[in-house]
């Protein structure tokens, strides 16, 4: 066997070293894994609506005579669409109580018509506009006592 120079020595040595450091330069390494976790998100709720009337226009309502139009809307409160599918109005107090505050004069002495209104979605915080129609019944029995009176009506939106 041949015997190196001290000179072959050392560039044996550098390329050695060289190798080691560019392929080391070169190298990736890593581990695997999994894992798991867990988070959360909330969900609000829904908002009643609000309703609100202006006055009534047409009229003024007598026994059998003209009826009354009253304008409404439909408010949609919430942070979120809601779905409005029903809108029932009726004569009666702001509980919804049947109205009789009139001695001889009743609720009974009224016929309100259907809503009308375009039923759906409503967006967050958006409005839906509708009418209703307010007639006086013409009974078999004397009616003065609804001359004057302010009908109270109710609204029930949902």
């Amino acid at each position: 066997m041949k015997k190196l120079s001290t000179r072959n020595k050392r560039i044996s040595v550098a390329a050695v070293a060289t190798l080691i450091a560019v392929g080391g330069g070169l190298a990736y390494a890593y581990w695997s894994s999994t894992g798991t976790g867990s988070g959360s998100a909330t969900t609000g709720t829904s908002a009643g609506f609000t309703v609100a009337s202006s006055a009534a226009t047409g009229g003024p309502m007598t026994p059998g005579g003209p009826s009354e139009t009253v304008a409404f809307t439909v408010t949609n409160p919430s942070t979120g669409s809601q779905l409005l599918s029903s809108v029932i109005v009726s004569v009666a107090g702001p509980t919804g109580a049947a109205w009789t505050t009139v001695p001889g004069c009743s609720y009974l002495d009224y016929t309100v018509g259907t809503p009308v209104i375009t039923y759906g979605q409503i967006a967050a915080e958006g409005v839906a506009s509708g009418t209703v129609t307010v007639t006086m019944n013409n009974l078999d029995s004397n009616q003065d006592a609804c001359k004057l009176a302010v009908v109270p009506l109710y609204f029930v939106a949902s």
